[in-house]
């Protein structure tokens, strides 16, 4: 079986095509588990070094900035991928597409910082802190910069996963080597902001080295093309950010630095268990999608039986965490975060309804030809969640949208579930 197995290896690896798409697999697996490797190793560290205070200030700065940091990506990251890819051998168009979006790009970047600037020197919750906020704003100049659609587009991911990991592994070791005690918090920004940006710097030298790409002066038609193409993505990304980032942005703008810190804490340990999930959707779209196609009705069989075994696996995980959370919280933590014990409990159980979730938008929707649906869902869930935030955040501090992201998943699992039964799809 061993020696079969290597033929088949050899024979899956021997054309091209097939190469770049298995290293493409193992670049982005590897960055998948970096991106939620290194922010575990530095957490504890942090939050008990800095304390909740000043944890929570750079949630909340981090969280401030996410919105200019998707204004700049526009929608790019998936539109500008497409074109790329389909002409990926004319190097004079990629040369344009990539001098049109790269234009777009710095030009929302200079809207974003006159944006940011005004809030910070208007509002007394940002005065305190100018030089905090225009340091973690290095993060959008850091986004701006690095062509991760270029990369994409050219199935070319080794070099995001080699220049991200880099960056992961410079700012984490500088964490434990820079950051000693609470006054030191201004370091955190500084390098987070600097590793990107030199990141950003390095892909821009193998975009025009490596694959002799030259910047020309894009014309108004292509500008205006681009802008066209990546509207759609914006606006949907516009919409789940409503219930990503704008939970610790509007509990900020409600309450404080501490109780920021406590919600932020508690939300970083979930997403890490949730990104457990991640591999797992992303290896059975493409499945589902290329089932359907070819046979619709025991795709449908599929996505019931896939349900079930998600709910299932994902249901357990949060009843397993939400009982030892008050064991583990703490361990990981430290004894300053115990109010993020509750908040990890009622969390936990997004893992369950995002799993859910998956199956029933991502595989389900999505991949049966019903994006538009799913692109629906996601934006009313989005007002739903940011009229929840409201409500509650103001009774009850950092339950508020813990509370309020537990009930807008159970609430896209709802709506998906009926649009699914009319479409005689479950």
């Amino acid at each position: 079986m061993k020696i079969e197995g290597i033929i088949f290896l050899r024979k899956f690896l021997r054309t091209e095509t097939r190469t770049r798409l298995f290293e493409n697999f193992l670049s982005l697996s590897f960055l998948q588990v970096a991106n939620y490797i290194f922010p575990l190793i530095t957490l504890p560290y942090l939050v008990r070094v800095l304390g909740p205070e000043k944890f929570g200030l750079i949630a909340f700065a981090q969280a401030f900035v996410g919105y200019f940091q998707i204004l700049t990506d526009y929608g790019f990251n998936l539109s500008a991928t497409r074109e790329i890819s389909i002409n990926r051998e004319n190097k004079e168009r990629v040369s344009e597409i990539f001098s049109s979006v790269m234009f777009i790009k710095f030009f929302l970047f200079l809207v974003s910082l006159l944006i940011m600037s005004f809030i910070v020197f208007s509002f007394e919750k940002f005065r305190k802190d100018p030089l905090f906020y225009y340091l973690t704003f290095g993060m959008v100049l850091g986004h701006t910069l690095f062509p991760v659609w270029f990369f994409q587009g050219m199935e070319r991911m080794k070099y995001i996963t080699f220049l991200n990991t880099t960056a992961k592994i410079i700012f984490t070791i500088s964490i434990f080597v820079f950051i000693r005690r609470e006054s030191d918090y201004l370091y955190v920004p500084l390098l987070n902001s600097l590793g990107f940006i030199i990141a950003g710097f390095l892909a821009l030298l193998i975009v025009f080295k490596g694959f002799g790409v030259k910047f020309k002066v894009p014309s108004f038609k292509e500008i205006k093309h681009q802008l066209k193409e990546g509207w759609h993505i914006f606006i949907s990304t516009v919409a789940i950010s409503l219930y990503t980032i704008s939970n610790t942005f509007i509990l900020g703008l409600f309450t404080n630095n501490t109780i920021v810190g406590y919600y932020s804490a508690a939300e970083k340990l979930v997403r890490a268990v949730q990104g457990l999930w991640t591999p797992f959707s992303q290896t059975i779209y493409p499945y589902f999608s290329k089932l359907y196609n070819k046979d619709k009705e025991k795709a449908k069989q599929h996505l019931i039986r896939v349900f079930r075994v998600a709910a299932f696996i994902t249901f357990s995980i949060s009843i397993i965490g939400c009982l030892l959370a008050p064991l583990f919280v703490p361990f990981i933590l430290g004894e300053e975060y115990l109010h993020s014990i509750l908040v990890f409990q009622i969390l936990i159980f997004v893992v369950f309804a995002v799993g859910v979730n998956n199956i029933l938008g991502i595989q389900g929707l999505v991949s049966f030809g019903y994006a538009n649906k799913f692109t629906q869902v996601v934006i009313l869930a989005g007002l739903f969640h940011l009229t929840l935030l409201f409500i509650l955040i103001p009774k009850f501090n950092h339950l508020g949208p813990a509370i309020a992201t537990l009930l807008s998943e159970f609430f896209i699992c709802i709506i998906e579930y009926f649009i699914l039964k009319r479409l005689r799809i479950l």
